[in-house]
């Protein structure tokens, strides 16, 4: 499980065709100069390969161009004239990163932190278990509410006096609720991380909650409820989540409906705030200009006196729990001009051993956009056959892990004459790895998530967010050593096991919105979850 720890012996990296090269450049020079730029493009070939590239290619951050030319003989990867993909361990750039310290205090409030040097900013924020699977039907939407009347003022700080004490220090803060998380969080100079860690404790444990605001804010809810509605995809997904875990908390939208929103209570919000704000459901996650005794120091001081909690998450999911239902749900629109189609299957959760197995699938069925790229020149199977065929205007795959769920599949979106295609080339392709996996597209897979990985986390704000939630989900910090080890344990044979375990012949959950006439029925779906031989 990915809440235990793995080690695995590293392979010290090999720098001998960069030595060679860099020795041949210095034994051509002639002169001075001549050889002072031989030994500035040497040091940066050398510098490149630190992070993964070699300095001739920089196509990707996870492909290293081969040295041997392509030859008819060579894999059908080369279909395009592509060099072959190479496993890179990102070794060197591992040694880089820093690590995650953690500290509970006595009430299990826990405290992450890591520390980048010679930086002069940080990012501070308070990520907690608290989201829109912990509501009822009746008080659906008061996780999200509550984001908004965190800034419109506390006990001791009016609004006016939270917006300029945060514009004072030329600070960012900011905040956002998902379907199992809360966070509240800022982007500051390393001076002033005292003052925003008090100014987060005093939004956390004493916002005021006035009922004007409560009102003003029920206003601005409804308004970005619809702008919502004008986001197809955002409404897709809501649609999907609600067709696949029917009954369930997990089903309900982020935002709520219009009538909760409309009748939401300070009482609501209070009662929330005193179930789910609780110590052991909530981590302060800091990560840059940051020492970790003084973070634990802050902590003690501003968040020592919230309470243990009577109930815990474990417990609320065992209660009601997320139940996966095959359906499908078609929003028929014929003044829209596309066709817009979600197809998904049961998943797995956060800390399921195949969830790293699903990533990698993910990334192997890939996305694409025809505004962006030409697809036939892409790596993914899918992409070369939307594209060739000229099928859809956009597509991605989608691995979305939950506590005790997921979801895995594909959305798509295109025009109604190609509907019909557009759905076959996506469960075909998706029932297609419990058959076969072609070990280049599963290499190019495995380097896209490990660079994906790096990049994310390039500042602060990335590695902080990244604390915060696997403290709250693995409790504790899984090492890029370690994930990485884990990512490249995802063999073609592990891909057709996780495959046969969450596509083949299971049901699926379906949303079609738009001019859905060319879609097919769930039948039809249904019965491509499995390839029947002759």
């Amino acid at each position: 499980p990915l809440t235990a720890s793995i080690t695995r012996p590293w392979k010290s990296s090999k720098l001998s065709q960069l030595q060679d090269l860099w020795d041949k450049l210095l034994s051509c020079c002639s002169s001075m100069v001549t050889r002072r730029v031989a030994t500035t493009v040497a040091n940066y070939v050398r510098a490149s390969n630190v992070f993964g590239v070699r300095a001739a290619g920089f196509k990707s951050a996870c492909v290293v161009e081969s040295a041997v030319p392509a030859t008819a003989d060579d894999s059908p990867f080369l279909r395009h004239g592509t060099p072959e993909p190479q496993t890179l361990t990102h070794e060197a750039a591992l040694g880089y990163i820093p690590p995650t310290k953690v500290t509970t205090l006595a009430n299990g409030f826990r405290v992450g932190t890591e520390a980048t040097p010679h930086a002069n900013t940080a990012t501070v924020g308070l990520w907690i278990n608290a989201g829109t699977r912990y509501e009822t039907a009746e008080n659906n939407g008061a996780a999200h509410f509550l984001e908004h009347m965190s800034f419109k003022g506390t006990k001791s700080r009016s609004l006016m006096h939270l917006e300029v004490g945060v514009e004072d220090m030329g600070a960012h803060l900011n905040a956002y609720t998902s379907r199992e998380q809360t966070c509240y969080y800022t982007k500051v100079v390393k001076e002033d991380i005292p003052k925003v860690v008090d100014i987060l404790s005093d939004i956390l444990q004493n916002s005021q909650i006035d009922e004007n605001a409560i009102e003003n804010e029920r206003k601005v809810i409804l308004r970005e409820m619809q702008e919502i509605e004008g986001v197809p995809m955002e409404v897709m997904f809501d649609h999907l989540h609600a067709t696949a875990f029917q009954h369930s908390p997990l089903g309900q939208t982020i935002l709520g409906s219009a009538e909760n929103v409309q009748t939401l209570t300070r009482g609501d919000l209070v009662d929330y705030i005193a179930t789910h704000y609780s110590a052991p459901r909530i981590v302060l996650s800091a990560a840059g200009a940051v020492d970790h005794e003084q973070m634990v120091g802050l902590a003690e001081k501003h968040f020592s006196g919230l309470p243990t909690g009577s109930v815990t998450v474990d417990e609320l999911l065992n209660k009601d729990p997320a139940k996966f239902t095959g359906s499908m749900v078609e929003i028929s629109n014929p003044d829209m001009p596309q066709v817009h189609l979600a197809l998904a299957f049961k998943g797995v959760s956060w800390k399921d051993p195949d969830s790293i197995a699903l990533m990698v699938m993910q990334t192997m069925l890939g996305g694409w956009n025809s505004n962006l790229t030409a697809g036939v020149h892409m790596g993914s199977r899918v992409a070369q056959l939307m594209a060739a065929n000229n099928l859809c205007n956009s597509y991605m795959a989608f691995n979305t892990n939950y506590l005790d769920t997921g979801l895995f599949g594909m959305y798509a979106v295109g025009a109604p004459e190609t509907a019909e295609d557009m759905a076959w080339v996506m469960i075909n392709n998706l029932t297609r790895m419990v058959y076969t996996v072609e070990e280049d597209s599963l290499m190019r897979a495995r380097n896209q998530i490990k660079a994906q990985i790096l990049f994310s986390q390039d500042g602060t704000s990335g590695v902080a967010e990244d604390i915060g939630r696997q403290l709250l989900v693995y409790g504790r910090r899984i090492p890029k050593e370690e994930l990485f080890a884990r990512i490249d344990a995802v063999t073609p044979d592990a891909v057709r096991r996780v495959a046969e375990r969450v596509i083949y012949n299971k049901d699926l959950a379906i949303v079609a919105m738009g001019s859905t006439q060319n879609v097919p029925d769930y039948q039809w779906f249904r019965r491509r979850t499995f390839w029947l031989r002759y």
